[in-house]
This record gives C-alpha cells, sequence and structure tokens, in this order.
C-alpha cells in the first residue's frame, strides 16, 4: 500500500569524483589554507633573514645582551676592577670605570639615543647611550638599553663625563657615563606591583595600615605603608630605606663600640624557655618536641645568671618577644633588643648613669659622625624633621624622678599621680614639656613606684613605696627601662610570693633562676632598650614599622 505521507524532495548532493575523493569545495578551502601557509613561512623567513642582516651589520652586538653566568665566565674571562656609585661624586674627567648598578629609569630620546638612571643603593647617575663613537654604538644597541625593564641589574661599562648642565633628577649631578659596553646580569619583570620611585614619596602620614595605593595632588601615586611592607623587596630598595637602615646597623655597631671601650662580654642567651616566666602574659607558646616551650620575653633572667657566674659586666643584641595584640605606631610583638647588666659597686646610680652615658654616646655620634649625617639627611627628605633631635648641652642627660615628672606633668595641667605608671599620652605630654623647658628630646625617669615594676626590682631602701628603678624617654616616648635586681635570695622569693598574682619560686620554670642568688651572686643592675625605638624617635618616623625590615605585629606575619 502506498504511503499516504509525500516525501521531502532531497538535498543535492556536492558533485563527487571517484569513491572517497575530496570534493571541489574542500579542494578549494585546501588550496587557500595551503596558499595561507606558504604566506606566512614567507614571511617567518623574510623577517629571520632581515634579522639576520640586521645582525651583520650591527656593529656593536658584542657590547651588550646577556652576561653569561658567573659560573660559566670564572675559568675564561679575566678579573675585573668594579667601581661603586659611591665613588663617582669624585670622580675624574674621561675616568672608565665599570659597575654593576640596577636600571632606575630607561628611555629612548630617538633612535640614535637613549638615557637610562642607574642606581646603587641611594646613589644614582644618568647614562648616557648615543650612536656611532670609537665603539661604534648601534641603533640596535640604542634601541636594546632603552628597552631594558626598570629593576633590572646590568653591569656597564663606560667613560664619566661633565654633562653641559648639572644633571638635577640624579645624585651624582656633576657628572654622566657614557656607555660602552652595557650587559644584563638580572632581568626584572615588566610589571611590578609597587615602582621604587613610588615609594620614595613620602607616605601617608596615619595610622590606617590598610593596602591602597593613593594619589597626591599632582596625581602621583602615594604607596601606603600596608603595601610598602607587602612589598618590602621593592620598597627597600629606595634611597631613604637604604639610610635608615644603615643608620640602624650604625646604632648597634656604636652600642657595641661603647660596651667594648667598657669592658662588657658579649653573651648569647636563648630565645627559649620551658616555661612562662616573667609573669605568665604576653608569652607566644610554641610546640617543642612532645612538650611546651615559649618564646622568651627578655634576655633578662640569662643576664642575671651570667652576673651569677661571676660575668661582671655582659652585653647582648638579639630578638625580643611579645605577644601583646597591640597595634599602635610604637608596638611590635617582634623586636630587636640591645641588653646590658653590670655589677654595682657602691650604688645603683652606678647603673642609671651608665645607660644615660651609653645614650648620649649613640646620639652624639650619629650627629656628629659625616657618615651617618650624610644618611640622616638622606632621610630628613621623605620624612622632614629627620635630623632634628635635640639633646642637653655638657656631658649630662635630662634626669628627673618620678615624683618630679608627676608635678611637672600637674604644674602643666595634666593630672598624674605618684601611686600609677604614666600612661602613654602623659608620656608624650611630659616629653614636650621637657623639649620646651629644657630643649632636649632624650631625658631620663628615676624612681618608679615599685607597684609597676617586675618582682626582681630592688625596692628604694629609703621608701619601699618606690624603687630603683629608671627609664628612658626619646620625643616623650619610651625606649629603655632598667632598674636595679634583687640579688638576695630570700629577698627574691619574698618578693615573688608577694606578688599579684603569687609566683612560686621554687617551680620548674623559676628553680634555675632564684638557685643562682642562693649559691651567692654580686649586687647587680641593668637595662633593655629597644633598638627599633631609638631609631624610630631618633629619627622622628611615624611609625615603628618604618624603622624595622620585616615588621611582626598582630596582624602581620609576611614577608
Amino acid at each position: 500500500m502506498a504511503s499516504s505521507e509525500q516525501s521531502l524532495p532531497e538535498r543535492p548532493r556536492e558533485e563527487q569524483g571517484e569513491a572517497g575523493a575530496p570534493s571541489k569545495n574542500a579542494l578549494k578551502k585546501a588550496a587557500k589554507e595551503k596558499e595561507k601557509a606558504e604566506k606566512a613561512a614567507r614571511r617567518q623567513e623574510q623577517e629571520r633573514q632581515q634579522k639576520e642582516q640586521a645582525e651583520a651589520n650591527d656593529t656593536a652586538k658584542h657590547l651588550y645582551g646577556q652576561l653569561p653566568s658567573l659560573s660559566d665566565t670564572t675559568a675564561t674571562m679575566p678579573k675585573q676592577e668594579f667601581t661603586e656609585l659611591a665613588q663617582l661624586y669624585d670622580a675624574k674627567e674621561d675616568q672608565e670605570v665599570t659597575l654593576d648598578a640596577r636600571i632606575h629609569n630607561a628611555r629612548v630620546q630617538s633612535a640614535k639615543l637613549a638615557f637610562l638612571v642607574l642606581r646603587e643603593e641611594a646613589h644614582t647617575i644618568q647614562a648616557v647611550i648615543a650612536e656611532g663613537g670609537p665603539n661604534q654604538i648601534s641603533r640596535q644597541m640604542v634601541k636594546w638599553c632603552g628597552g631594558i625593564n626598570s629593576e633590572s641589574i646590568v653591569r656597564a661599562t663606560g667613560l664619566v663625563k661633565q654633562p653641559k648642565e648639572p644633571v638635577t633628577s640624579t645624585s651624582i649631578s656633576n657628572f654622566e657615563l657614557h656607555v660602552r659596553s652595557i650587559y644584563m646580569i638580572s632581568e626584572a619583570a615588566q610589571m611590578l606591583p609597587v615602582q621604587v620611585k613610588d615609594c620614595m614619596r613620602p607616605p601617608p602620614m596615619n595610622e590606617d595600615l590598610e593596602e591602597r595605593i593613593e594619589t597626591d595632588a599632582q596625581g602621583l601615586p602615594v604607596v601606603s605603608l600596608a603595601a610598602r611592607l607587602n612589598n618590602r623587596v621593592l620598597d627597600g630598595r629606595t634611597a631613604a630605606n637604604q639610610a635608615i637602615f644603615q643608620l640602624q646597623s650604625g646604632i648597634s655597631n656604636l652600642f657595641l663600640e661603647f660596651m667594648n671601650q667598657n669592658k662588657f662580654t658579649w653573651i648569647n642567651s636563648s630565645r627559649l624557655a620551658g616555661a612562662a616566666t616573667e609573669g605568665g602574659a604576653g608569652v607566644f607558646e610554641i610546640k617543642y618536641f612532645e612538650t611546651k616551650a615559649y618564646l622568651t620575653q627578655s634576655p633578662q633572667f640569662f643576664k642575671q645568671m651570667a652576673i651569677a657566674m661571676d660575668m661582671k659586666r655582659v652585653c647582648e643584641i638579639g630578638p625580643v618577644f611579645r605577644a601583646e595584640n597591640s597595634n599602635t605606631h610604637r608596638h611590635l610583638t617582634e623586636f630587636t633588643g640591645l641588653d646590658f647588666e653590670m655589677v654595682i659597686k657602691n650604688d645603683y646610680h652606678e647603673v642609671l648613669s651608665f645607660g644615660e652615658k651609653l645614650m648620649l654616646y649613640i646620639i652624639r655620634n650619629l650627629q656628629e659622625r659625616p657618615e651617618f649625617k650624610r644618611l640622616t639627611r638622606v632621610v630628613d627628605q621623605v620624612f622632614p624633621g629627620a635630623g632634628d633631635f635635640k639633646l642637653p648641652s655638657g656631658d649630662k642627660a635630662q634626669r628627673f624622678t618620678f615624683a618630679e615628672a608627676v608635678k611637672l606633668l600637674n604644674d602643666n595641667g595634666i593630672k598624674a599621680s605618684e601611686e600609677d605608671d604614666l600612661s602613654t599620652p602623659q608620656e608624650k605630654a611630659l616629653g614636650r614639656i621637657v623639649h620646651d623647658k629644657y630643649d632636649t628630646d632624650f631625658y631620663t625617669i628615676d624612681k618608679y613606684p615599685s607597684a609597676v615594676r617586675p618582682f626582681y626590682t630592688m625596692p628604694d631602701p629609703s621608701n619601699p613605696k618606690f624603687s630603683n628603678s629608671y627609664d628612658f624617654f626619646m620625643r616623650g616616648q619610651e625606649i629603655m627601662s632598667g632598674a636595679q635586681r634583687i640579688h638576695n635570695y630570700n629577698q627574691l622569693c619574698e618578693r615573688m610570693r608577694n606578688n599579684d598574682p603569687p609566683l612560686d619560686p621554687l617551680s620548674e620554670g623559676f628553680r634555675h633562676y632564684t638557685d643562682a642568688f642562693k649559691y651567692g651572686c654580686a649586687p647587680h643592675g641593668g637595662g633593655g632598650l629597644g633598638l627599633n625605638r631609638i631609631l624610630q624617635f631618633y629619627l622622628g618616623l611615624p611609625d615603628i614599622r618604618f624603622a624595622t625590615m620585616f615588621p611582626r605585629d598582630p596582624g602581620r606575619l609576611a614577608p
């Protein structure tokens, strides 16, 4: 029976040759693809030939490019003499030098001329790459130099020349370098998270630690503190940061100079303890194999035990850990301590006077030695006022008793009590009062109330309400605490048991410490300075994180 449905017309089939042969359309498409591929191949071949021809015609191809790795050249290349940029301030005209430096900036002026700014630490110089000359500098070399990524490290050889006019954009303004050869040592990425030149401008002067990049009145980027710290390797390359950390090194060296002059022995105590010894609060607990351990809050106990070993004068530089959730401009959870401890012969004030002389030695040398003065001027360009720290005339520090400090505050309308420790606002206010009245930014306060000092602090024999203890201040902020320590075993144990909260002198955490006094120990005292704070307040930096290479605070564990 025939189907009632009508059959649909079939779509015309493409004509085919023999069975399985491609259609005409397929052949046309294949021919077009082949022609396209042949054109691309001819174009690539033409570009290759042009490149080879350009290279063949490049009279300077041996004068630039990638430097072979040092391990490859040690045995084959002669040793070179290198010059540091800092030496070029007093260079001679036409002096040939070879130096390794970073590319601070690169630009092509024309096909025949390019300019670089080379940077090493805080020093910069303009470099000129011009076509022709005795070395037959090529246009290819000019183009290559102008395209070097900022922050790349290069090795450049050239002649020192006096420019027609001083170069105001570089620290070395009276000379420029006419490049004869330049090689890439280490190429930086084209895109950087922050630009070093942007980090050279002053940061926002507030305590906001959020990461952001603002713009100033001229529309130039202003990099926040958090952005700087998150990219510390780049931020650390600025001239100001180079100067800050060289000054930090200088303070440590001055500390050791003074200690050596006064016959102190440098010790290295442990930063691990089996118990939270100095009161229990504010310590970091860590896993120590199958038990617990704690990062020490200071080398205090170890310094005293060294005195009990008959080491009459000891000092130390090392990390200090404080598990305090303080997010302020002057607090860190890890900082560097400059500590000392010494035997007392006649009077507790031997220790206080020694500490004052130490600080006067450090600050006066920072102010007087030419290199430190130069570094301070560099910091002052970003942080105005860095060089205006005031010291009293003569060889003595301005010293107050705690009662005198409280009176100064009350006399100036700021309520304070001899029963309580000074608050941070009170300390800052006192700093302003002392600055205005005594023309000094450094002073000390003696005889603190016993109630606000640690259990091992010696009470004042004439008035046990107060203690033989002191604090040092810079710009109205504390940089050091110190005291005479209790060296009598029975007195120390009694103070510990009467502490709030009570402490057991025979417990595992304290037993080794208290035993040192059971075996006999000379009268002694000392103190601990905060390196980061000394640097911060000497330079007047707005935040201690600027004075710390890799700061640790409650919100930061990296980088």
